[in-house]
């Protein structure tokens, strides 16, 4: 099932940029410009999530986070370009889910509205993740966490399995190192891409044939890493 969200902003382009990468992440997306309008939208499609911006004409995100929580019960996510710290305050003790500040990378709001959904809705929303992955010969079982490669079991410690499985989800597309921070570590982490890089050369020791030549993993140089299916290697 895909997660409805609602974003409610003011900027058309950001608005709408967000929406495209939100629909392509899997995710049924509806927005709004102010809060008097997404509260009327929340009212009758009760969404599951909503990205809120502070700054908004009329009432703002702080007074609107009141209804969508207290009247709809619906989780919130704040965005904002204001970096003072009663922002982040105000809001989470108003009852905000989370809160990231402009400008972002939109990978990164999406690990945090996978980690809010994850939190509230438990295994209601596997946002289009299937139980188990099968790419060639390699399996990868997200629920018992478990990895094999032509039927034999490959121990992987949990961020490996994190980046794998990450780049599992998507094979064939090139993920960006601040992609792949996002969503195996979290956006406290972006800016530390070596973290990725010492992951990828543990991980290819232990699923490549040959780590120094490997056929799974490619890096796209300047871009970041993709997974290529075995078929998919001549």
């Amino acid at each position: 099932m895909s997660a409805h969200i609602l974003i409610v902003d003011d900027d058309d382009l950001l608005r709408r940029s967000l929406a495209f990468s939100l629909e392509q992440s899997g995710f049924q997306v509806t927005t709004a410009v102010t809060a008097e309008d997404a509260f009327g939208v929340a009212s009758q499609t009760h969404p599951d999530l909503i990205i809120l911006d502070i700054m908004l004409p009329g009432m703002d995100g702080l007074t609107a986070l009141r209804q969508f929580r207290d009247v709809l019960q619906i989780p919130v996510i704040f965005l904002t370009a204001r970096r003072r710290e009663l922002d982040h305050i105000l809001g989470m003790e108003l009852g905000a889910d989370d809160y990231i500040t402009k400008p972002f990378n939109p990978d990164v709001l999406i690990s945090h509205i996978r980690a809010v959904l994850r939190r509230v809705s438990g295994p209601r929303y596997a946002l289009h993740e299937p139980s188990t992955i099968v790419l060639g010969d390699l399996e990868i079982d997200p629920n018992g966490r478990t990895v094999t490669i032509g039927g034999k079991a490959v121990s992987l410690t949990p961020k490996e399995f994190e980046l794998l499985y990450a780049l599992a989800l998507e094979p064939n597309r090139v993920l960006s190192v601040e992609t792949l921070l996002a969503r195996g570590w979290g956006a406290e982490y972006i800016g530390e891409p070596q973290i990725v890089y010492v992951h990828i050369r543990w991980l290819r020791e232990k699923i490549e044939q040959n780590a120094q030549d490997p056929k799974r993993i490619v890096t796209v140089r300047g871009v970041g890493y993709k997974l290529i299916p075995q078929e998919n290697i001549p």
